[in-house]
């Protein structure tokens, strides 16, 4: 095969990258922190079996709410983004409702910008993430009334910080939630976002 035809192929089976949000909540951060999380399916075709925090894809109705965010999240989010920040933290509280049945407000204030990292080559889908924390006592109902719409993901449940690296979880949930324990108690905005980058050469984390 000539270098022309191998070019050719490499460009028909590389996988997009589309834009994802997910949520992190964390319940009684200051005494015995918990993390609320559920299970992928068996059949998933990305991260099967696998623990995760409620998220996925950004819709085109995510671009029509607008969400309170920090003035500093916001510069964050907007580096390097094709999305919008509002449009961004509307898709993690979005999949938060669908999947867990759990609603935050997005006109309340208590969001923020915490990790972000886009899926490494060679999977069958590639995510550009951003990973987004909140204390569950902004949850506008019962912490532990689950009524998802959709039916992703099972096992929902507030998973304790002592317990949850017991679970089978993928790898860069691990890397978050490491980044996680040294923030707690705090539920802030940190003071700086790790940004995973994979692409086909190098994985390089920058700071956002």
């Amino acid at each position: 095969m000539g270098e022309k035809d191998a070019r050719v192929r490499a460009q028909v089976t590389e996988v997009p990258i589309r834009d994802a949000a997910t949520l992190i909540l964390v319940r009684d951060p200051d005494s015995a922190p918990s993390i609320l999380m559920g299970q992928r399916g068996k059949a998933a075709a990305f991260m099967a079996d696998k623990f995760v925090f409620p998220g996925g894809a950004v819709d085109d109705a995510d671009r029509e709410t607008q969400v309170a965010l920090t003035d500093i999240c916001r510069a964050r989010l907007g580096q390097h983004a094709k999305q919008s920040p509002d449009a961004l933290a509307c898709a993690a509280l979005r999949e938060l409702t669908e999947e867990t049945g759990q609603t935050l407000a997005p006109d309340v204030p208590g969001l923020h910008f915490f990790f972000r990292a886009i899926t490494p080559p060679g999977n069958p889908r590639r995510f550009d993430a951003r990973f987004f924390l909140a204390d569950a006592k902004r949850l506008t109902g019962d912490p532990d009334h689950f009524q998802p719409t959709e039916a992703e993901l099972s096992h929902i449940q507030w998973v304790p910080l002592t317990k949850v690296r017991s679970l089978d979880l993928p790898f860069i949930t691990r890397i978050v939630l490491a980044e996680l324990d040294r923030h707690l108690p705090r539920t802030d905005a940190p003071d700086q976002v790790a940004f995973v980058q994979n692409d086909s050469i190098k994985r390089d984390v920058v700071w956002l």
